[in-house]
């Protein structure tokens, strides 16, 4: 062999490899886009610009309808900047990114507060005294309470369940917890419900939850919803390998490695393909004829006509449109009908005869020739020939 035609195969498996490494950089390069994408056009729960399930814009297009303006803020200055030159309410999700400091900061300037998803630090900073009850209602329960907005709204579907604040009021009682408590503190009223039951697209028209939610969000001419951002968090985020164990990374390199090692080893080929030729090539029929000796040569006309009987009732199974599975006796019936003869002698050839000598096995394989035959042509359509 040249050089040129050793040099050949090994080009190219160099390309094959490199355009195997290439495919999946691109792959790769492609699922980052669509990831990217998918996160920017993402909404979470409570979005208020979110017409999921999930989301809330039917209760701010409503809001917006009743003359409300409705600032969505999704960092945390715009909605610094949003409350300080207005009168308005603050509608706040849980902000675990935010210190107790700046949380109480960006509180200060609000009209009243609502919380929307409020957990148990927020409860502590904003409504001392309030924590999670730890259940959850979904039933339909009246204030039972002297609170105006719950008082008008009547009926609300409940959720998540709260224990009262030490100065405040709660509304909607279930068991020891209830849906809505809220306080008076330094002359804004702090709200605390569960909004995803109450204010979210798929929740909002049952009983009066709408009503109530309108209640508490419309009662100032501005509403500022505030979406947390993760670039909110007072401190630098902490990176991946600061949230991961120390084993980790050196897990996943030496799992790539292995996979590297069992791509190379599974891979490779000791030398070209080689196409080999079968020793001995036998045709159907060489097959047959040589069966056929063999049972000539054994004198088992028993399991001959066995044989001879057994590929007959399947032909006929063909002719007659009858399933694969067809009983002989009603293969023997079907063709009895077809041709106006006795089925009992068609039974006979059909499932009992047995030939014991070569003169009577002749006989009765042109028997069954001739039943095929005269069921083949009166299955035939009339007017048409073979």
């Amino acid at each position: 062999m040249s050089a040129a035609q050793r040099t050949a195969p090994r080009r190219t498996r160099v390309l094959a490899w490199a355009g195997f490494v290439a495919a999946v950089i691109v792959v790769a390069i492609a699922a980052g886009l669509l990831a990217q994408s998918a996160a920017w056009s993402e909404r979470g729960v409570l979005d208020p610009e979110s017409a999921g399930p999930d989301g809330a814009r039917a209760v701010v297009r409503v809001l917006e309808a009743e003359g409300i303006e409705v600032r969505v803020a999704r960092d945390r200055a715009a909605a610094a900047a949003a409350l300080a030159d207005s009168d308005a309410t603050l509608a706040l999700t849980d902000v675990p990114g935010l210190s107790d400091a700046a949380l109480r900061d960006l509180v200060g300037d609000a009209g009243d507060v609502v919380l929307l998803e409020p957990r148990s630090r927020t409860l502590r900073l904003l409504l001392p005294g309030s924590a999670p009850a730890g259940a959850f209602a979904d039933e339909e329960v009246s204030p039972a309470c002297g609170f105006p907005p719950a008082r008008r709204a009547g009926d609300i579907v409940a959720g998540e369940l709260f224990a009262p604040a030490t100065d405040g009021q709660a509304c909607y009682r279930v068991d020891d917890g209830y849906a809505l408590v809220t306080a008076t503190q330094d002359g804004r009223s702090v709200t605390a419900v569960d909004g995803r039951t109450l204010l979210a697209n798929d929740g909002v028209d049952r009983a009066g939850n709408a009503a109530l939610a309108l209640a508490l969000l419309g009662a100032r001419p501005t509403l500022v919803w505030y979406v947390p951002s993760p670039a909110d968090a007072d401190g630098a985020a902490p990176t991946l390998g600061e949230l991961t164990p120390p084993w980790v990374t050196p897990a996943i390199v030496l799992l790539l490695v292995a996979g590297a090692a069992a791509a190379l080893w599974r891979g490779r080929r000791f030398g070209p393909l080689v196409a080999e030729t079968l020793p001995v090539t036998v045709r159907g029929s060489e097959t047959t004829a040589g069966r056929a000796r063999l049972y000539a040569r054994a004198r088992d006309t028993a399991h001959t006509a066995e044989q001879l009987r057994s590929a007959a009732l399947a032909r006929l199974r063909r002719i007659l449109s009858l399933g694969p599975h067809a009983a002989p006796a009603a293969v023997a019936d079907a063709a009895a009908a077809r041709l106006s003869e006795d089925p009992a002698a068609l039974r006979r050839l059909l499932l009992a005869d047995a030939p014991a000598t070569d003169r009577e096995l002749v006989d009765f394989s042109d028997r069954l020739h001739d039943l095929e035959a005269a069921v083949a042509a009166a299955a035939r359509p009339e007017g048409t020939t073979r």
